[in-house]
């Protein structure tokens, strides 16, 4: 048989599988409208290389009140199986699945999905298939849909149109799987242990004492060694989690688990038979208690790192209007402190509103950190137009507002303006992220929602301390001069901090619509790659030391480190002499990878300055406020 009739027959043969398939679904649903989950294929490219590889997302969409399952279902449930009908030379590895979540009915555990979810698998085109060659996917895939009373599995015929080119990715295509892909489980780079003690199971997971857990749970892949639904309980020994459940079934060898860290994050591991170390320090499980002195150092830090904000070029001009506003006033006791008052609820409500949508976005899923509303275009617009309005007001152009809603509100007086004002402060604040700060906040990664918000209202009470003192204060308020003409030259010198926010933020915005730098820009050290964990892996391979720091156009702290420490020529030359490798991880429009490396390490916000030494299992997280002679020693140090 020659090559053109073999091909006839392979073409034959794919279509009489694709009518059995059909034949099969008949009697039962068969398309996704028909299915309580709703299946959809989708190509992260439709042209993939030849001798390249893309990436298939088969994503599920359930009804409201039912859900899917993970690959090991639990007690009651499956996960998704497909046949494929692929072309010869195409090459469909198997699904990978997103962190689950733990759900008990009647008794029995089920690893389920109960919110739209994603499936990734990697598809592997030969080298030798011709360009232009038609790669079109088919498969019959099957899986089991549930609710809280009822089980239904599920089929439907699923397919993905494609064809050999060049293997072009459009920006779109790539945001969208970059947004599955940090959904998956990050691979542990160490195996674990476990063994059996009784009717136990105890198991040894290497995990830094630095990495951000809420609400943990272990999904076990493998089947036949836990009682699922059985407490697990967590605690820290060391650089080791251990947990402890009860045992059911025989298996032995290696076991393969997922660690759930919190909210779509994850850890998918191995671990081997052998010794566990003893129990150490619980861990709370997110139903019960907290660390209470966690809890308190982090309230802590919000109040003193919103403290420090007020001294940031686009948040002490707004504290200074309101300071003037008092000194008008001729030092009335009542308007002082209505005032303060209004000012204190503007900015905590403002922190407690932003707060709140991080935690809930988070919690749908979503891989964002403080700040996120800066990543979108039209928050930043919106302050640019404040910021203009704000800038033209302190100069004299104008004593009424006349545009800008968020100016006008602030500029009345009594309760109303200071409110706005507050609020005002606490919004244009976000951008930075000062000392203690950036701790601060990264504890609400691991503190329960209802200790979390009062962290962010603390934040929002240290940016109005000043102007809360000055208000209740006579003491402080007295110190204040007496009106005169230097309060008009004063008015104008603070038009020049907020002017040049106002640049800050345009330069931003045009980045942000793609009329500005390239991707990396020209901010960054020119010796700097861009960082990804592959990058970050292969860094740390060459046994050279490893500086990687995440920073942010709208971020005002990461600029001062990059311009007075980072970017310093005797930084660069001693990081070449010693053949440091720099990675930078650019977080003006979010990025799951650096959110989720971000979640890792205990942050939600830029900057982070991470030190990889040559060798070292973890890094080292240097200081938000980074000095030249710092880097310059950890690049000479051995």
């Amino acid at each position: 048989m020659d090559r053109r009739s073999d091909g006839f027959v392979t073409r034959l043969w794919r279509a009489a599988l694709a009518l059995l398939a059909l034949a099969v679904l008949a009697p039962a649903p068969a398309a996704a409208g028909q299915t309580h989950i709703a299946p959809k294929l989708i190509a992260e490219t439709a042209a993939p290389a030849s001798g390249g590889t893309t990436t298939l997302a088969l994503t599920m969409t359930p009804e409201k009140s039912w859900h899917g399952y993970w690959s090991n279902g639990g007690d009651a449930g499956f996960g998704l199986q497909v046949e494929w009908n692929a072309p010869e030379g195409v090459t469909v590895e198997p699904f990978r699945y997103p962190v689950p979540d733990a759900l008990i009915l009647f008794g029995m555990m089920n690893h389920v999905y109960e919110h739209p979810y994603a499936l990734l698998a990697d598809v592997r085109i030969d080298k030798r298939i011709a360009p232009g060659t038609d790669l079109t996917l088919l498969g019959v895939a099957n899986w089991l849909a549930c609710t809280d009373k009822v089980c239904v599995p599920e089929k439907a015929v699923i397919s993905v149109a494609m064809k050999a080119g060049d293997g072009s990715i459009s920006a779109a295509s790539r945001a969208r799987f970059d947004g599955w892909r940090a959904l998956l489980p990050q691979p542990l780079d160490r195996h674990g242990a476990w063994e059996r003690r009784g009717d136990m199971v105890r198991f040894a997971i290497p995990l830094p004492a630095s990495t951000a857990i809420d609400a943990p749970h272990l999904f076990v892949e493998t089947q036949n060694l836990v009682d699922y639904p059985a407490p697990q309980n967590f605690s820290r020994n060391g650089n080791h989690i251990i947990i402890e459940t009860r045992s059911k079934g025989e298996a032995a060898g290696p076991v393969a688990a997922l660690l759930k860290l919190g909210a779509g994050r994850g850890l998918s591991l191995q671990l081997d038979p052998g010794a566990v170390p003893a129990a150490g320090k619980a861990i709370a499980d997110g139903t019960g208690g907290i660390d209470i002195a966690l809890f308190w150092t982090a309230l802590g830090g919000a109040i003193l790192g919103g403290l420090i904000l007020n001294l940031m070029p686009c948040v002490f001009p707004i504290l200074s209007l309101k300071a003037l506003s008092l000194v008008r006033a001729g030092g009335d006791a009542r308007e002082a402190k209505v005032e303060a008052a209004a000012y204190t609820a503007g900015a905590i409500v403002t922190t407690l509103l932003l707060g709140a949508a991080l935690l809930a976005l988070r919690a749908a899923g979503e891989q964002i950190g403080w700040a996120f509303q800066l990543q979108h275009p039209a928050s930043v617009f919106l302050l640019l137009l404040l910021a203009i309005a704000i800038t033209l007001n302190l100069a004299g152009a104008y004593e009424l507002p006349s545009f800008g809603g968020g100016q006008k509100l602030a500029s009345q007086g009594g309760a109303a303006g200071g409110f706005w004002t507050g609020a005002l402060a606490a919004f244009v604040a976000t951008p930075c992220s000062g000392p203690l700060l950036g701790a601060a906040l990264g504890a609400t990664l691991v503190l329960p929602a209802w200790a979390a918000l009062p962290v962010f209202g603390g934040l929002g009470l240290g940016i109005a301390l000043p102007f809360l003192a000055v208000g209740f204060v006579p003491a402080l308020r007295n110190r204040l001069p007496k009106p005169g003409p230097w309060m008009v030259r004063f008015r104008k010198w603070m038009a020049l901090p907020m002017a040049l926010t106002a640049l800050a933020l345009a330069v931003l915005l045009w980045r942000q619509m793609d009329g500005g730098w390239p991707e990396r820009g020209a901010q960054t050290s020119a010796s700097a790659d861009s960082f990804s964990p592959a990058a970050l892996a292969k860094a740390r391979a060459s046994g050279k030391p490893v500086f990687v720091y995440f920073t942010a156009d709208w971020c005002l702290s990461c600029k001062a480190n990059e311009a007075g420490a980072i970017d310093r020529e005797a930084v660069q030359e001693a990081f070449r002499k010693k053949g440091v490798v720099t990675l930078v991880g650019d977080w003006t429009n979010g990025d799951p990878a650096i959110t989720r490396t971000l979640a890792e390490h205990g942050r939600n916000s830029v900057p982070l300055y991470l030190w990889y030494a040559p060798g070292a299992a973890q890094p080292e997280i240097l200081p938000q406020i980074l000095t030249p002679g710092l880097l310059t020693g950890k690049a000479k140090a051995k």
